[in-house]
């Protein structure tokens, strides 16, 4: 785990005299304009004579309470701004605000730009306080001084967002980042250096967040713009090196950031000398590196470096001073230098709190990295003190997130997972000489686990929950509207970031201005929505963004019979709870996620039918491995359970638990039929797969049953002309025509499934509806699905194709098929996508999707969570679903569902052990003897609530 910690410095611009030295003296005016030339060449160290003697002159000439003169200060204290050299540059620009501030009044914009120079040398000392203080002063003067368009704005939001970047307040800054972007694109061209720098601030927060994808796009491009203005060797292009390698670092690509590094160090060590600030940052960077691959030496060498650095250009208490001092403990620990990582650790945590507060996520990361160096040394309660503050950190920046509409989601900040995994491990670690001890640092643990399991299909359920719990249908409709409109609000922002990054001949400034107006309209209408649930519904805000579950809450959730199994995947080893009506027990278990993977990657081998002609031979050798290394530590725990809702993590996501063998096969079984002898794990246990634990409270205790009249709706057999396909899957290379909307003749040409109009049928009999709860062949459009009143459904099946995001060229997220019109529209072409079920509205027990991997995220195994139409249909109303980990095999898929919903009607009998006992009986099934073998009977899971169902 990384926890070396790193940084970057922020560019900074300078103030131009050129409007107000129009009639100086000759010689001043060619000083000026000398220094710009070389300033723009990246030329510090020549520029630096021209400055100062541009300021002895304004002075000879004006005196030292002159306009001109303050504003040759200013100039003056921004080039040693520019240099790392902000103890000289603070006197400077406090001295211009004196001179010029009687002259042009407080609210003039010049005074505005002095204010944002002189924030950025306060929150360079470390003062963040008084830095906001003054950035907010110099935003209020522009927001009423200059046009709203204008880069004097820009240049505000922009100090801003990167102050709060820095203090972690990343919900804060994205707003701010993205509204500088748009102004300087449009004030002074996409190509502008200012709009390179205020892309690399957003790239900043990115990276911070984890979210790598978008970041790098951000970089490239900004690279681009300063290379291409300022030419190879400028200091602006040093410090874009720096964050490019900063990204390739964060991806581990080593070999691609060390080179990157070392030229933003040539390139600095001949333009500002090596006693830069950024110097000492690519020092600390580097050393990181050389630390991950065990150069310890070289490591130790360039922090002591980068530590000498910072303290004599930044002062012995700032934060960077205390980010070195961490660095360089954290290597004497990996070294045996226990003593002295402790006192180094001791002397950054007293900086950092004080520099930063107590909450900010660097001082988290400190705080587990003196937890490990305690619990190293045997100091237990030391360890567990310490990880439990550096918990609550990230706790409160992932809550703060999950109430924001920002992209970033609950991603928060990336190391909160690891830091939560390591106050789990803490807390099973922790003696304990009481039981009610042991049953607390348990309960503590339970709600470590949770944090760091943390879903977006937990949201799409507590959303779901909110919504039927609101008390009324008008005010259910309220909030409703807010999901709809956060929902919209979410995917205009990565829409528009996408946008924002293309090069500039392939922007559309008419485009992206309607987004932005968009957002703004979606942003007041929210805030609106916002104030009358506060009034109306106070407790829709616990509901919409739940909180983890104490393990006794979670207990109470369980009937006698039930269980919830857990699980957390680290690097090195795995973690199980396992909660019980009457206790919870948790053991970290001897599998680590990279064992884990190829044990899953053999496994889904043995169950894709995709592009074979002969059944592949399922591994029960394997099967039996993850079941003694997963379930059976835990098998004490489990006597009397005949149902088990699991929450998942890391490569289990993509694996049916069913699939497990309880004992070991006598040896490879050549024959499908003789699978039927194998003790499957679902011969012991109902299976309901779950998103998070809060999602099974927000299902039993928030969600009620639905009050839909109508027991049934089927969905499928779309109107196709290809080929009659055995699985629904799809292989064309792309359905989609260039403007997005999907090529109505290309979808109508994947393969027919007449079965599907078999298995909807025969779905509508088991339970009591005839052919009138049928949307099938030539009526199964899209159109028809969303004009209907879809809240009349208990249960709703979609049986067809289902196409996975990415695997057709065009398709940028999961869809169904339907019956295509003979033109596509936006609103109707055949692909019923993920977004579009989003805004069905659905009052449904269970919908079933008997089509191809509708459970994993983007059909890769190991792929964390659930796929994008799962989420969609929670949030749509669903209370459980029954999905696919891989492409159905229709007749057997037939068998499954009927056999399902017969089996449900049953008293007492839920969702799950209706499923389980399908799967049994295909097992057992004499007609089809080869549908023993898994592939056929075990691609679907239930998802959400499988129990008994409850009034």
């Amino acid at each position: 785990m990384k926890r070396i910690l790193l940084a970057a410095l922020i560019a900074w611009s300078t103030i131009g005299i050129a409007s107000h030295c129009a009639a100086q003296p000759v010689e001043l005016m060619e000083a000026m304009r000398q220094y710009k030339a070389l300033k723009a060449e990246g030329k510090y160290d020549e520029a630096e004579p021209f400055i100062q003697r541009a300021v002895k002159l304004g002075e000879a000439e004006y005196g030292t309470n002159h306009t001109t003169y303050g504003i040759l200060l200013a100039n003056l204290a921004d080039h040693y701004v520019d240099r790392g050299r902000f103890g000289d540059a603070r006197p400077l620009l406090e001295r211009a605000l004196a001179i010029l501030e009687p002259v042009t009044g407080p609210d003039h914009p010049d005074i505005a730009r002095l204010l944002n120079s002189l924030a950025h040398v306060v929150q360079a000392e470390g003062k963040f306080e008084e830095a906001e203080r003054l950035m907010m002063r110099a935003l209020a003067i522009n927001r009423k001084a200059v046009d709203p368009g204008s880069p004097r704005l820009a240049r505000s939001l922009s100090h801003l967002a990167r102050l709060y970047t820095s203090q972690g307040r990343y919900v804060e800054a994205e707003p701010l980042h993205k509204q500088a972007i748009a102004i300087y694109e449009k004030s002074l061209g996409p190509g502008h250096g200012k709009v390179a720098a205020a892309l690399n601030g957003l790239a900043g927060l990115y990276r911070a967040q984890g979210r790598l994808g978008p970041a790098a796009l951000l970089v490239e491009r900004a690279q681009a713009i300063l290379e291409k203005n300022l030419g190879p060797d400028h200091p602006d292009v040093a410090l874009a090196h720096n964050n490019l390698a900063m990204l390739y670092m964060s991806l581990e690509r080593y070999d691609d950031a060390i080179p990157l590094f070392k030229r933003a160090l040539n390139i600095l060590d001949r333009t500002q000398g090596i006693e830069h600030p950024l110097v000492a940052t690519i020092f600390n960077n580097l050393a990181h590196i050389y630390y991950q691959i065990d150069r310890t030496d070289a490591a130790e060498r360039l922090l002591l470096l980068s530590l000498e650095a910072r303290e004599k250009a930044l002062g012995i208490d700032h934060p960077e001073v205390g980010m070195s001092l961490n660095n360089l403990g954290r290597v004497y620990e990996a070294a045996g230098r226990h003593d002295e990582a402790e006192r180094l650790y001791d002397m950054g945590l007293t900086i950092l709190v004080d520099a930063l507060g107590p909450y900010h996520p660097i001082v988290g990361m400190l705080l587990d990295n003196m937890s490990i160096l305690y619990q190293a040394q045997g100091r237990y309660g030391m360890a567990l003190e310490r990880v439990r503050a550096a918990s609550m950190i990230y706790r409160r920046m992932t809550e703060r997130a999950a109430r924001a509409r920002n992209a970033g989601g609950l991603i928060g900040v990336r190391d909160a997972r690891y830091v939560f995994a390591r106050h789990l491990e803490m807390t099973l670690q922790m003696p304990a000489s009481e039981p009610a001890e042991r049953r607390a640092l348990l309960a503590e643990g339970f709600e470590a686990v949770q944090l760091a399991s943390a879903s977006a299909t937990e949201a799409a359920v507590a959303r779901m929950a909110a919504r039927f719990a609101a008390g009324g249908d008008a005010l259910a409709a309220v909030v409703r509207e807010r999901q709809d409109a956060t929902e919209r609000w979410r995917q205009l922002d990565g829409d528009l970031v996408k946008a924002a990054t293309r090069p500039p001949n392939e922007r559309d400034p008419a485009g992206e201005a309607a987004m932005r107006e968009e957002l703004s309209a979606i942003d007041k209408r929210i805030q609106e929505i916002d104030a009358r649930l506060a009034r109306d519904f106070p407790r829709f805000a616990e509901l919409s963004a739940p909180q983890p579950v104490p393990s006794a809450e979670a207990q109470a959730l369980l009937a006698a019979d039930e269980a919830l199994l857990t699980f957390l995947v680290t690097r090195d080893r795995s973690f199980v709870f396992v909660v019980r009506r009457d206790r919870a027990v948790a053991r970290a278990v001897d599998i680590g996620a990279e064992e884990l993977q190829h044990a899953v990657d053999v496994l889904r081998r043995g169950l894709d039918p995709t592009g074979l002609t002969d059944i592949p031979a399922f591994s029960t050798d394997t099967a039996h491995l993850l079941y003694r290394k997963l379930f059976e530590p835990m098998e004490s725990e489990l006597k009397g359970v005949r149902h088990v809702f699991v929450v998942p993590d890391g490569a289990l996501w993509s694996l049916p638990l069913s699939v497990l063998t309880t004992k070991a096969a006598p040896g490879e079984i050549e024959n499908p039929e003789d699978y039927r002898d194998v003790q499957w794990l679902a011969r012991s246990y109902a299976i309901t797969t779950l998103p998070t634990v809060s999602s099974l409270k927000a299902l039993r205790t928030t969600a009620r049953r639905a009050r839909a009249s109508r027991p049934f709706l089927g969905i499928g057999d779309p109107r196709l002309t290809g080929e009659t396909g055995a699985d629904r899957g799809a292989t064309l290379a792309t359905l989609f025509t260039t403007r997005g909307i999907a090529d109505a003749d290309a979808v109508r040409q994947l393969a027919s499934l007449p079965d599907s109009y078999g298995e909807l049928k025969a779905l509508a009999r088991s339970l009591g509806s005839g052919d009138d709860a049928l949307l099938v062949g030539a009526n199964a459009t899209e159109m028809a699905l969303k004009t209907m009143v879809l809240t009349d459904y208990k249960v709703l099946t979609f049986a067809t194709h289902g196409l996975l995001s990415g695997e057709l060229e065009g398709l940028a997220e999961p869809a169904l098929v339907l019956t295509p019109p003979k033109v596509g529209t936006a609103r109707d072409d055949g692909l019923l996508t993920a977004s579009e079920v989003a805004q069905l509205k659905l009052d449904a027990d269970l919908v079933i999707l008997s089509a191809c991997n509708t459970a994993s995220s983007d059909g890769t195994p190991g792929a964390d969570g659930f796929s994008g139409l799962t989420k969609a249909f929670f949030y749509a109303g669903a209370r459980s679903l029954l999905v696919s980990h891989w492409p159905v095999v229709s007749d057997a898929a037939v068998k499954v569902t009927t056999r399902m919903l017969r089996e449900a009607q049953n008293p007492g009998i839920g969702r799950a052990e209706a499923h389980r006992r399908a799967m049994l009986a295909l097992i057992e099934g004499e007609e089809k003897p080869h549908y023993a073998h898994p592939l056929f009977w075990a691609p679907f899971v239930v998802v959400g609530e499988g129990g008994t169902a409850r009034r």
